[in-house]
């Protein structure tokens, strides 16, 4: 049985983020935003960079150490022809430390592969409340979890 996929969706990976970090096409803007969120997850640069449109894609990417993602929450979605959009809030860890990143991403269709653009991004700490759900995932309120 394959393992619950990271993007969030409820499906395992293998019929979720894997086909698509394997070579197969996105069907959607936010099915592709999905797998760049569990590749980042996993550190899986080289499917960013090749989802990534040509014309905004940088040469190397790196990941910190010490960042762990732990949630995405997709808040819209909308694709129109070949153009989309996916509104989404992801949350990690990074130094110990708390953080959502909240971005409006733009999305285009190049020879049927839908590609990462670029996004308006606001990175900002996340300060839950004692009795908030603790955003590691454990399902435990914050003050009997990572607080």
């Amino acid at each position: 049985m394959s393992a619950l996929c990271l993007c969030g969706s409820g499906l395992n990976a293998a019929d979720c983020c894997t086909p698509l970090h394997q070579g197969q096409p996105a069907p959607s803007p936010e099915a592709l935003m999905r797998s760049r969120y569990s590749a980042f997850a996993s550190e899986n640069a080289d499917y960013l960079l090749r989802s990534w449109h040509p014309d905004y894609r940088p040469e190397t990417l790196d990941f910190p150490a010490d960042t762990r993602w732990t949630s995405l929450t997709v808040l819209s979605s909308r694709e129109q022809d070949d153009v989309g959009e996916v509104h989404f809030i992801a949350r990690f860890q990074e130094a110990g430390e708390w953080f959502e990143l909240e971005e409006a991403s733009r999305f285009s269709k190049l020879n049927g592969h839908w590609f990462y653009e670029a996004g308006n991004a606001d990175f900002r700490p996340l300060q839950p409340g004692r009795n908030d759900p603790c955003p590691c995932g454990s399902g435990r309120k914050w003050k009997k979890c990572c607080a």
